[in-house]
């Protein structure tokens, strides 16, 4: 890789950090594990740069090398997937302030107890991705990511209607 290819990367891995940030706080519970899957995704971002053809968005590649690595990091065994997911920020208290952080915190618990396949569905779908660019980076098609995201509603409204009315 040149030098000019190396500086490249640097500043796209630069400009897209969050996309890596993101990735990490949705599959790791602890600091020290974030830590580590960002090393992790941005070493393999890293190794496979060269893959990279410029076919898709850089966002859209690096969250696919993202989302694989994590996804690769509980396949190997490395660390346990994330039970519950990490509190939301305190929002000005009023009288309906909290039923709706518990009604919150009942939806990311219901997300955080989805396949990592469905996480990453959920996050990029919250991302504002289209079908066609989640398809692309999750490797199937559109209408697949259509049929599981249709179940995925389907399975989050069911969970947190356990508890609450929405």
């Amino acid at each position: 890789m040149s030098l000019r290819d190396e500086q490249l990367f640097t500043q796209l891995l630069e400009q897209h950090r969050n996309i890596i940030h993101k990735v990490c706080a949705l599959y790791m519970h602890t600091q020290v594990d974030r830590e580590d899957l960002f090393q992790e995704i941005t070493l393999q971002a890293w190794k496979t740069y060269a893959s990279f053809r410029g076919d898709a968005q850089f966002s859209t590649w690096l969250y696919r090398v993202a989302l694989n690595t994590a996804i690769g990091f509980f396949r190997k065994g490395k660390k346990q997937p994330i039970i519950q997911a990490a509190p939301i920020p305190d929002t000005p208290a009023d009288p309906t302030h909290h039923l709706v952080e518990e009604q919150v915190q009942a939806m990311y618990r219901a997300i955080g107890d989805l396949s990592a396949i469905d996480k990453a569905l959920v996050m990029l779908y919250l991302e504002d991705y289209s079908y066609q660019d989640i398809a692309t980076v999750l490797g199937i098609t559109p209408n697949h990511v259509a049929v599981k995201m249709n179940r995925v509603k389907a399975k989050l409204k069911e969970q947190t209607q356990k508890h609450y009315q929405f």
